[in-house]
């Protein structure tokens, strides 16, 4: 059964390893030092995602999280306050997606304590999840065989899953103007900045509407107080569950970026980006039944969600893959405030434990 203790342990062990995206390769180690002890062959990719492989009877099952962290995520100091884990504050949590990885690993461990029957087994750690689902998308998809998959990878409590993910669109715009003295003749000037501001000012932003949701993140630019700036860097993206709203909000984005600088005698110059396609999963699905019939049977009301958020599963699904994320209850993620429940990573993980023997 579930050690609590231990899988908390675990976890506060997990995300004390400073993992930002790019560089997660002490998590990985971790995990692949854990995993080879429990019986598993393991080896790395070229974008350094972690395969681990433990044979079975029947067909693979493919379980998945991802051992990266948003920033701030260095020195995290995990503090545990009754049923629930938080930061000091200075950082994030980083249990999207350690909480994930513990359950995987208190799960394997199970497995093979109880020596419990189990399909062959597929865990596969990918990096930089956070950097646009990179270390999916680059991975060597030679190294797993498994057409169905458990990814856990999604905030409330024990027993959500998404059945919904959205498109992504990239936003990147250079703007230029033209520089200028700002004290001597800053009517010689076309200032970058505010085409960048009156554009962004222009833009629907936020949440557009129950499906839809869009956000500039990045802008940089100017050389000098006292210069007129000529050059601006934005970069923004666009989000709907419906490819045609994703389509109508892009546009809204580049013509209000094209407007404004024709309006000040400027140019931009803009690069769409499709990150990754959206999803929507059927009952059909044999991974959802299979989760849906689990969470029942340990006395768990399956939800079936909609999320505004893009995961491996993204990424998985255009492979072939029957993927299906999961809720492991943590809230308030990419923030500092972030948070972990404790009660519900243990169910999650007897979820987990009860759809991999079922």
């Amino acid at each position: 059964m579930i050690d609590r203790q231990r899988l908390v342990q675990t976890f506060l062990d997990l995300v004390r390893i400073d993992g930002p995206s790019g560089h997660e390769q002490e998590v990985t180690r971790f995990c692949a030092t854990r995993l080879s002890s429990l019986g598993f062959s393991t080896e790395t990719d070229a974008a350094g995602n972690l395969f681990a492989k433990k044979p079975g009877r029947g067909q693979p099952l493919m379980i998945n999280a991802h051992t990266d962290s948003v920033q701030p995520c260095l020195g995290i100091k995990p503090v545990v306050e009754g049923d629930r884990v938080h930061s000091d504050g200075t950082t994030i949590l980083g249990a999207d997606d350690r909480a994930a990885v513990a359950v995987i690993l208190e799960v394997t461990r199970v497995l093979s304590e109880d020596k419990l029957g189990h399909p062959p087994l597929e865990v596969v750690l990918t990096t930089r999840e956070e950097l646009g689902l990179r270390g999916s998308k680059e991975m060597d998809y030679s190294k797993v065989s498994a057409k169905t998959c458990i990814t856990i990878d999604h905030a409330g409590p024990a027993g959500g899953m998404v059945i919904a993910a959205p498109y992504q669109n990239r936003l990147q715009a250079i703007v230029h103007g033209k520089a200028a003295h700002a004290g001597v003749a800053p009517e010689t000037g076309i200032s970058a900045i505010r085409i960048a501001a009156e554009a962004i000012a222009a833009m629907p932003l936020g949440r557009i509407d129950s499906e839809t949701t869009s956000n500039i993140g990045l802008i940089h630019g100017g050389s000098a107080r006292n210069v007129v700036p000529e050059r601006v860097e934005i970069d923004g993206e666009a989000r709907s569950r419906a490819e045609g709203k994703l389509q109508v909000q892009t546009s809204a984005m580049v013509d209000a970026l094209r407007s404004a600088a024709a309006r000040h005698g400027g140019r931009v110059d803009v690069t769409v980006t499709r990150n990754y396609d959206g999803f929507r999963i059927g009952l059909e699905s044999a991974t959802l039944q299979r989760l849906m019939a689990a969470a029942r049977a340990i006395g768990i009301e399956p939800r079936l969600e909609e999320s505004g958020g893009g995961s491996d599963v993204n990424i998985f699904r255009t492979h072939g893959i029957d993927a299906v994320t999961i809720s492991v209850g943590y809230g308030a993620g990419h923030t500092t405030s972030e948070y972990q429940d404790i009660p519900e990573m243990v169910k999650t993980a007897e979820l987990l434990l009860k759809a991999i023997v079922m």
